[in-house]
C-alpha cells in the first residue's frame, strides 16, 4: 500500500451529515446554520439555554516548543478526541481555524494529519464559513472610519502620527508591513504612514474569541483604543460610533462552526489567534458550549506551553471561569533531538547524547504545567517509525523524574485505535483529581510585575530588561486604568528565550521587551520581544505552488 496524504485520506473518508452529529451530542435542527452537508453554525443562544447544565471535564493539549522536525499537536488532540469516543465517552473537540498565511506559506494546513484529522479538511483549510473575511472587514471598517474622520474634519482631534490601528488581510504579504496611503491630493484622503498586520493578528480576532456573548463582544468593541488625539488622550472605536456596525458584520462569525472528525467525532472549529503576537486559542463560546453538551473536552493552544499554555491558563481561563482537570505535553523524539542540536538530516538515526541534550526542552514545560499552573499532566510522544526503543524509554525515564507519565501516541497512522492508551492515561489523571490550578500572577499586580512574573516563571529567565520607549507606554497604560489587565507576551515560538536560535532549556539569560501596546478591547496588555512580527512573510518555495483544483473542483496539493 502506497503513502497517502492527508488530503487524499480526507477525500476518501465518508461524513456523516452534520445534522446527524449534531442530533450525537443534543443540538436540534432548529439550533443549526447550514454550510453545505458537512459544516454548520451553531446559534450561540443555545448557551443561555443550556447555562444550568453542568460543565464536562476540559483537557488542554500543548507542547514543547516546536521544531522544523515536528510535534503534532492538533494531530494528538483530534486523535485523543477519537479515542475518548471510542471509549465510550461522550467527546468534542475544540480547535481553531487554519488562517490562509500559513496555509500558502511554510506550514500548510492545520487540521490534524493522517487518520486524525477534522473535516472537510479543504474547507477548513480555505474560506470555512467566512469567519476571517467578517474579520478583516470588521477590522477595515474601523480602520476606514478613522481615516474618514479625520479627514471629514476631524473633530477628535487624532493624531495621524499615534494611530495604532492597522489594516489587516489574511495573508503572508511582508510588502503590506510598513505603506505609505493617502496620496494623490486633498481629495483621497490625508497621507500617513501605515501597515497591514495578518487578520490573526487584529484585535478584532482576539475580540471574537473572548466574548462571551453578542452584547460583551460590542461593549469590547467599543472600548478598542484605535490610537492618541493630539494632546495625548485615547481614542476608542467607541468614539468613532463603529462598535454597532462591526458587531453586524461579526454576528455570524460569533456563531461556533460544527464540523467533524474522520472519525465522526463532532468538532468545534472557531477562531485562529496566533499564540506568538496574540492569545493563541479557540474561542470562548465554542469551549463553553462544548462542555456544556459533551463530558469531554479536548481543546488545544498554539506552539509550545511557554505560549499558547500560558496564554490559555492566564488570560483565557481567567476571562471565561474555565479549570482544566488535564493537560496533555505533545513532544516528538525526532523534535527533541532537534532540541539537542542535532540536524534535520540526522534525525531518523539513533542519538541519545542529542536527545538527553534536548530532553530539559520537554522538562521545563512538565516543571511549568506540573508545578507553576499545579495541574496534572501526561507527555504523548507522537510515535515515529524511526524512534528506537531505547530513545524511547530514556524518554520516559526523564519525564517520570519530573512527576509525569509518558503515553506513546500512534493516532497518525492508527486515528483513534492509536490513541487509546494516552485517553486512558488523561481519564486516570482527571479521576485521580490532583488538582489545585493557580495563575502564574494575581490581577492586581503590576503590569511590569506580571512580565517579570512570565519571564521569570514559565520562561525560567533572570529578569527582564524594558526599553525607555516601554517603560513609558507601561506607564501610560497605567494611569488610563488598564493596569489590572492581564499580559499577552508576543515572542518567538521556538524558544523559551526571546533568541529563537537558543533551544532546549537555556540559562543564565534575560527577556528584552521592547514596547507594549494595549488591547483595550480584548482586555489584555501585549508585551513586544526580540523581533516578532504581525505580518509574516512566505517563504521561498511557498506552500501555494503545491496547491491545484481540477474541473470537478477536487483541490490538492493542500498536504
Amino acid at each position: 500500500m502506497g503513502f497517502k496524504s492527508d488530503i487524499e485520506i480526507a477525500q476518501e473518508t465518508k461524513l456523516n451529515p452534520i445534522e446527524e452529529v449534531a442530533q450525537s451530542i443534543g443540538i436540534s435542527r432548529k439550533d443549526l446554520e447550514l454550510y453545505g452537508d458537512y459544516k454548520a453554525k451553531v446559534n450561540y443562544n443555545l448557551l443561555e439555554e443550556m447555562k444550568n447544565k453542568p460543565d464536562g471535564k476540559l483537557i488542554l493539549v500543548t507542547a514543547i516548543n516546536p521544531t522544523p522536525a515536528g510535534e503534532g499537536k492538533t494531530t494528538t488532540t483530534v486523535g485523543l478526541g477519537d479515542a475518548l469516543h471510542r471509549l465510550g465517552k461522550k467527546t468534542m473537540i475544540a480547535l481553531r481555524e487554519p488562517s490562509l498565511g500559513p496555509v500558502f506559506g511554510v506550514k500548510g494546513g492545520a487540521a490534524g494529519g493522517g487518520y486524525a484529522q477534522v473535516v472537510p479538511m479543504e474547507d477548513i483549510n480555505l474560506h470555512f464559513t467566512g469567519d476571517f473575511h467578517a474579520i478583516g472587514a470588521a477590522n477595515n471598517l474601523l480602520a476606514a472610519m478613522i481615516d474618514n474622520h479625520i479627514w471629514q474634519g476631524n473633530t477628535l482631534d487624532i493624531d495621524p502620527r499615534r494611530i495604532t490601528w492597522k489594516r489587516c488581510v489574511d495573508m503572508n504579504d511582508r510588502q503590506l508591513r510598513f505603506i505609505v496611503n493617502g496620496l494623490g491630493g486633498k481629495a483621497n484622503g490625508s497621507p500617513r504612514e501605515d501597515g497591514f498586520d495578518i487578520t490573526v493578528a487584529s484585535e478584532i480576532m482576539a475580540i471574537l474569541c473572548l466574548s462571551k456573548n453578542i452584547d460583551d463582544l460590542k461593549e469590547k468593541l467599543r472600548k478598542i483604543v484605535i490610537g492618541y488625539s493630539r494632546s495625548g488622550q485615547p481614542i476608542t472605536a467607541g468614539q468613532l460610533k463603529a462598535e454597532g456596525a462591526m458587531a453586524a458584520l461579526l454576528k455570524d462569525a460569533l456563531k461556533p462552526n460544527l464540523v467533524q472528525t474522520l472519525e465522526h467525532t463532532p468538532a468545534f472549529v472557531h477562531g485562529g489567534p496566533f499564540a506568538n503576537i496574540a492569545h493563541g486559542c479557540n474561542s470562548i463560546m465554542a469551549t463553553r458550549m462544548a462542555l456544556k453538551l459533551a463530558d469531554y473536552v479536548v481543546t488545544e493552544a498554539g506552539f509550545g506551553a511557554d505560549l499558547g499554555a500560558e496564554k490559555f491558563l492566564d488570560i483565557k481561563c481567567r476571562i471565561a471561569g474555565l479549570k482544566p482537570s488535564a493537560v496533555v505535553i505533545v513532544a516528538t523524539v525526532r523534535a527533541l533531538k532537534h532540541h539537542g542540536g542535532c540536524a534535520k538530516a540526522d534525525l531518523n538515526t539513533e542519538n541519545l547524547a542529542a536527545l538527553e541534550k534536548g530532553l530539559p526542552n520537554l522538562l521545563k514545560h512538565i516543571e511549568n504545567v506540573t508545578k507553576k499552573f499545579n495541574l496534572p499532566a501526561v507527555v504523548a510522544i507522537n510515535r515515529f517509525p524511526t524512534d528506537t526503543e531505547a530513545e524511547l524509554a530514556l524518554v520516559e525515564k526523564k519525564c517520570k523524574e519530573y512527576g509525569a507519565n509518558v503515553a506513546l501516541s500512534e493516532v497518525w497512522a492508527k486515528g483513534g485505535e492509536g490513541g487509546k492508551v494516552l485517553a486512558e492515561e488523561v481519564l486516570r489523571l482527571i479521576d485521580a483529581n490532583k488538582q489545585d490550578f493557580k495563575f502564574i500572577y494575581p490581577d492586581e499586580l503590576g503590569l511590569k510585575e506580571k512580565i517579570e512574573a512570565i519571564a521569570v516563571e514559565v520562561y525560567g529567565a533572570d529578569g527582564v530588561d524594558f526599553t525607555p520607549a516601554a517603560l513609558k507606554e507601561l506607564q501610560k497604560i497605567t494611569e488610563m486604568g488598564f493596569g489590572k489587565l492581564p499580559v499577552c507576551m508576543a515572542k518567538t515560538q521556538y524558544s523559551l528565550t526571546d533568541d529563537q536560535t537558543k533551544l532546549g532549556w537555556p540559562k543564565n539569560f534575560r527577556i528584552s521587551v521592547r514596547n507594549v501596546k494595549v488591547s483595550a478591547g480584548a482586555g489584555f496588555v501585549v508585551a513586544l520581544t526580540g523581533e516578532i512580527m504581525t505580518m509574516p512573510g512566505l517563504p521561498k518555495v511557498p506552500a501555494a505552488e503545491a496547491i491545484d483544483v481540477d474541473n470537478t473542483g477536487k483541490i490538492s496539493g493542500l498536504f
